[in-house]
């Protein structure tokens, strides 16, 4: 049996804190696990916050924002994205230096300490997973897998959905090609983005406005090791090579 259980009484998060220790401290983790931690507190926790006002806005920044937005936040998300990959008014899709195609290259104002502040993604997701990882082995002696969540849009899909930008201790993919489905015909295509499965589902216990970022997934039987890039697919890749 498969439980997601949230991690209730974490503070606010600010630079430096142990967000390890912070979660130990109020919940009980075992072995196998999986412990969620949305991306705006690991971000908080390593210092990935901005003030709007030492930004000052670019030429293009201010024609992009228009009357609709502060040019200043423009800026931001422009200095984070590897590349603009699509623009519709003060609206951007980019592609981050990690290689995530979102909006506002993941830069965030919502959940934030306070106004005028900005949440940007953290520099190597998956090393922030690996650090926690490892943190809450040192402090329980219990081996578990962690994943970095953020909110993304999928192409022609409504709404948003969380998925992993950082993953440890498990490998993210299940790849099914060469097994046989139950009447026998063999999968050539099936691989499965369980880390992307658990952020998911995980966001259903944790809600965007309740102050829950973190949450344990227990139950499942992951193997391995990876990482959340092993999810990302380079833009030049050719799929049908």
């Amino acid at each position: 049996m498969i439980s997601i259980i949230p991690v209730h009484g974490l503070p606010e998060i600010r630079q430096d804190d142990d967000l390890a220790a912070l979660v130990v401290e109020r919940a009980q983790l075992e072995h196998d696990d999986v412990l969620v931690v949305a991306q705006k507190a690991v971000s908080k926790a390593e210092g990935r916050v901005v003030e709007l006002d030492g930004i000052e806005a670019s030429p293009r920044a201010v024609e992009i924002a228009g009357d609709e937005r502060d040019p200043r936040e423009i800026e931001v998300i422009l200095g984070e994205a590897k590349r603009v990959v699509r623009e519709r008014g003060p609206l951007l899709i980019t592609e981050t230096r990690h290689g995530f195609i979102c909006a506002s290259a993941g830069v965030d104002h919502s959940n934030a300490a306070a106004p005028g502040q900005l949440v940007l993604l953290p520099v190597d997701p998956d090393a922030s997973a690996r650090g926690i990882r490892v943190r809450v082995e040192e402090l329980t002696g219990k081996r578990v897998g962690v994943i970095v969540t953020d909110s993304f849009g999928r192409p022609f899909r409504q709404g948003t959905t969380d998925v992993a930008i950082g993953v440890a201790g498990f490998e993210p993919i299940l790849d099914l090609r060469g097994t046989k489905d139950r009447i026998g015909y063999e999968l050539r295509a099936s691989r499965t983005a369980v880390a992307d499965e658990i952020a998911a589902a995980a966001d259903l216990a944790r809600g965007k406005a309740d102050g829950v970022p973190a949450v344990i997934v227990r139950g499942l039987a992951l193997h391995g090791d990876g990482s959340g890039q092993e999810i990302v697919i380079e833009p030049e890749l050719d799929l049908f090579a």
